[in-house]
């Protein structure tokens, strides 16, 4: 084979698949087998047809024939005896040889029926021992008993050379039958050392075939496979930069290649991921740094906008309460503008002030009975309660490791909601419930007031978002955004349910020990002392 060729055959087996390899190999150990089976199966038959002629048609046939032999023994000493003596008894040994002999020809018939060499043979001794019966042993046998026979004495050289003839044809068809039972066993053990040797090898084939399917297993599937593994421990490892190297059969070579496009890809979004990752570091340390700033200014400027704040509503008020009716209705209604602003201006930055407190200012987490918590905040919204007519009730609520003055907080924002929207016509009807929903609490916060539409669901939790008008219902719009962020301070959601229809539900959860959450850092002391006067 030319080098060429033998290239050609190696880039074709190159090709093969895993499944392709073992079809081959399953395939070939296959007719193998198949072949040895077929031979094996062939040496058992024979060797089962061998020993059941050897055990029913040869040793039987000679053992026959042995008896056969004795029989016509028995004839002839019988008829000797009485030829000599006279003596009727030596009859009946002759007279049984018979009977025998017919019986030991006929089994002999019966088990030579398919030699014919072994039936000639048979017909040669029924021949002489007619012969010699004829001439011999049944005229003898006729003779009156009781004195010795003249026939017999007469033909005794005739008889003797007669008899001889039986001899030699009995024992002609012994050593003939002996040879045939020589002959069988001498087959018999050959096929069965044949049957022997293909039965030792189909053991080795299996033997064999085993060893090359592990081999072939080996090299051809577990060698690649640990070898693919060893690279993916590389990678996972952290070295992205390792390459796998594609070995082993053409399906698992495409596989290795496949995994390694995969590592190139992955390596590229990591790049990607990792560029991003950290625009996104930067970008939320902006934005962290932003919002400390943020709540520095709005904590700051809520407080030093207190006493100019606090200075025009005074003088406003002054200048009500003294030229008040002295002027004009307009300038008297200018007055009263400027007093309400400054008033709403006067709530609008505490509000403020509080809203930029949560998470900041009020931090300290202990275990908080909501039930007190609740007793607590009704107790601080009792006047506008009785005012309102309303009635509050609520199912018993858990202890949570949070806030105390957040979530007192919490619930006078949504309870002061909850009276605050009511319906003209109806008493406010307030009921608070809580569950426990996984590993968080759900609670509720149900009225019979005006509701909420659908589309306002979220517009409400945003800060300075009013639906209605200050002329309709007083507040600055801080409220729920302030709920938000306390829910959210503590590792929950808020929401309105919008299959409610009655009024308006309230639903929030909590969990029951709130993460871990740096609160921001303090204000400098320079900006302290700054703001201090203006509290």
């Amino acid at each position: 084979m030319s080098g060429d060729e033998r290239r050609s055959r190696t880039r074709g087996l190159s090709t093969w698949t895993t499944r392709r390899w073992l079809r081959v190999g399953v395939a070939a150990s296959l007719v193998v087998l198949a072949l040895l089976g077929t031979a094996g199966a062939y040496v058992l038959s024979r060797t089962g047809t061998i020993s059941r002629d050897l055990v029913d048609v040869r040793s039987p046939a000679l053992t026959v024939a042995i008896r056969l032999e004795t029989a016509v023994l028995d004839q002839e000493t019988g008829i000797r005896g009485f030829g000599l003596t006279g003596t009727k008894d030596f009859l009946t040994p002759y007279r049984q040889g018979v009977t025998e002999q017919k019986t030991y020809t006929a089994q002999l018939t019966e088990l030579l029926e398919d030699d014919g060499v072994g039936l000639e043979d048979l017909k040669a001794v029924q021949d002489a021992v007619r012969k010699w019966q004829e001439l011999i042993a049944e005229p003898v046998a006729a003779q009156p008993p009781g004195s010795p026979s003249p026939l017999a004495t007469e033909r005794a050289t005739e008889g003797k050379a007669a008899f001889d003839d039986v001899r030699a044809a009995l024992s002609h068809q012994q050593e003939t039958l002996r040879a045939d039972r020589a002959r069988a066993r001498d087959d018999l053990m050959t096929t069965m050392a044949v049957r022997n040797w293909v039965f030792s090898a189909i053991a080795v084939l299996i033997v064999v075939l085993t060893a090359l399917v592990f081999e072939g297993l080996r090299r051809g599937i577990n060698r690649p496979l640990e070898q693919l593994g060893a690279d993916a421990r590389a990678i996972s490892g952290g070295d992205f930069d390792h390459p796998i190297t594609p070995t082993g059969p053409a399906d698992l070579r495409r596989l290795s290649g496949e995994i390694d496009f995969m590592r190139r890809r992955l390596v590229r979004e990591l790049a990607s991921s990792e560029e991003t990752r950290l625009r996104l570091d930067a970008q939320a340390a902006d934005l962290q740094r932003s919002n400390a700033e943020l709540e520095q200014f709005a904590y700051v400027a809520s407080h030093d906008l207190q006493e100019p704040l606090r200075k025009v509503s005074s003088f406003t008020q002054l200048l009500q309460r003294r030229y008040g009716g002295q002027l004009d209705s307009r300038a008297d209604q200018y007055i009263d503008f400027a007093v309400d602003g400054a008033n709403r201006m006067q709530v609008l930055i505490n509000d403020l002030l509080d809203f930029s407190r949560v998470g900041r200012v009020h931090n300290a987490h202990q275990s908080v009975d909501l039930d007190k918590v609740l007793e607590g905040t009704l107790s601080s919204l009792s006047v506008g309660i009785e005012e309102a007519g309303a009635t509050i009730t609520h199912d018993p609520l858990p202890t949570l490791v949070a806030d105390p003055t957040q979530l007192g907080m919490l619930w006078q924002n949504l309870i002061g909601n909850a009276v605050k929207f009511r319906r003209p016509d109806e008493a406010p009807k307030v009921h608070i419930t809580a569950a426990r929903e996984g590993e968080l609490w759900r609670f509720t916060v149900t009225d019979n007031g005006i509701g909420i539409a659908p589309e306002y669901a979220d517009k409400i939790f945003v800060i300075f978002q009013r639906l209605h008008t200050k002329d309709a219902y007083a507040g600055s719009g801080i409220g729920l955004a302030m709920c938000k962020k306390i829910v959210e301070f503590h590792g929950g959601t808020i929401g309105v349910d919008p299959e409610y229809r009655d009024g308006a539900r309230i639903t929030f959860t909590l969990a029951p020990r709130p993460p871990e959450v740096a609160g921001a850092s303090p204000l400098p002391e320079a900006t302290r002392a700054d703001a201090e006067p203006a509290r």
